[in-house]
């Protein structure tokens, strides 16, 4: 097989990374820029690729591969229309913009046996794959609670934007989504969620802090604490040093423990007793090498494997919609107070 051909709806900020990826994956080339701003089809000449002002126009045969970078609300839609033409598609985070419309798009997927992938690029990063490895080998022992932390301070002018102001566009489903999913993947599905919300910082519609309770399905527990109004390092942006536009710092903000010791994230420092265990024994702490390499690149990659048949989908469209499950709950928690239970399927 030649090179894969893939193409891109959506070339915002995000879709311009994902065209940088693409050129950096051998294998797989650029065949198609769909989106209907000028600025898009300027790039599509710019590179001699064809172009289209949607995915519902995509000609049948021109592609073997589709990202979706579209805004949330077109997800379904464009998703949709790649199925019907047996278009394996990568869909940005959100899958959709409710689990009722995911639910729709992996069915629709998983019926006509087309692959269907979420953006959800962190569970690429080598050092989360390093994380997993270790958990699964039982080296935390069994697991008992974690902590994620988004705390990092927005500027103001990011709120220029109205539809940043408004319910349904902060840090809970914007921000935390990611953080939500690498929960999932490292300690398992979440089964309750309860949750409370605060917008007094900014006093918009929209939340800007928000704390919130896990229980995952293996009976460990977990809280997130998440802000976008506070000045310091503790978030993934801060701490991960995936993306460079974000200054990078040393600290952690995810901490897993167990029965056998504790994994702080993404130092990848094992704490762990080095003979009997008790508070008053010393505790060793061991960070752990691991590959280092751009999750966006390697997502792509997987992407590739999976059209050529050789790779299962590491973020599956199933797995997109079990995290916005948990987002979905964790709203309805906040807004009603209680305790939400969600459902397995």
């Amino acid at each position: 097989m030649g090179d894969l051909r893939i193409g891109l709806a959506g070339a915002g900020l995000i879709g311009l990374r994902h065209i940088a990826a693409i050129d950096a994956v051998p294998g797989v080339r650029l065949g198609a820029v769909i989106d209907p701003a000028p600025a898009a089809r300027a790039l599509a000449a710019e590179r001699g690729l064809d172009w289209f002002a949607s995915p519902e126009d995509l000609r049948p045969g021109l592609l073997d591969g589709l990202i979706l970078a579209t805004p949330n609300a077109l997800h379904l839609s464009g998703a949709l229309a790649a199925i019907g033409m047996g278009l394996p598609v990568l869909v940005e985070k959100p899958l959709a913009t409710t689990v009722a419309e995911a639910r729709e798009l992996v069915g629709a997927g998983e019926a006509a046996g087309v692959p269907v992938l979420t953006g959800h690029h962190r569970r690429h990063n080598p050092l989360i794959a390093k994380a997993r490895a270790m958990i699964d080998e039982g080296r935390l022992g069994r697991l008992v609670s974690v902590q994620a932390q988004f705390w990092l301070r927005k500027p103001d002018d990011y709120y220029d934007t109205a539809w940043r102001r408004e319910a349904g566009a902060g840090p809970v489903l914007v921000n935390l989504i990611h953080d939500i999913d690498l929960l999932r993947h490292l300690a398992g599905d979440i089964v309750s969620v309860q949750a409370v919300e605060a917008r007094a910082a900014r006093g918009f519609a929209v939340e800007d802090t928000a704390v919130i309770l896990l229980e995952f399905a293996n009976g460990a527990l977990g809280t997130v604490n998440v802000s976008d109004t506070i000045p310091a390092p503790w978030s993934w942006e801060m701490t991960a040093a995936e993306n460079p536009a974000y200054p990078a710092s040393d600290q952690s903000c995810y901490l897993i423990g167990g029965t056998e010791g504790a994994l702080d994230l993404p130092r990848l420092r094992l704490w762990r007793h080095e003979g009997r265990q008790g508070w008053w024994e010393p505790l060793a702490a061991t960070i752990h090498p691991h590959d280092r390499a751009d999750p966006l690149i390697r997502q792509i990659a997987q992407f590739a494997a999976v059209i050529r048949g050789t790779e299962a989908p590491l973020v599956s469209g199933r797995d997109g919609m079990k995290t916005l499950q948990v987002i979905e709950a964790i709203k309805l928690a906040a807004a009603e107070r209680r305790r939400v239970l969600i459902d397995a399927q």
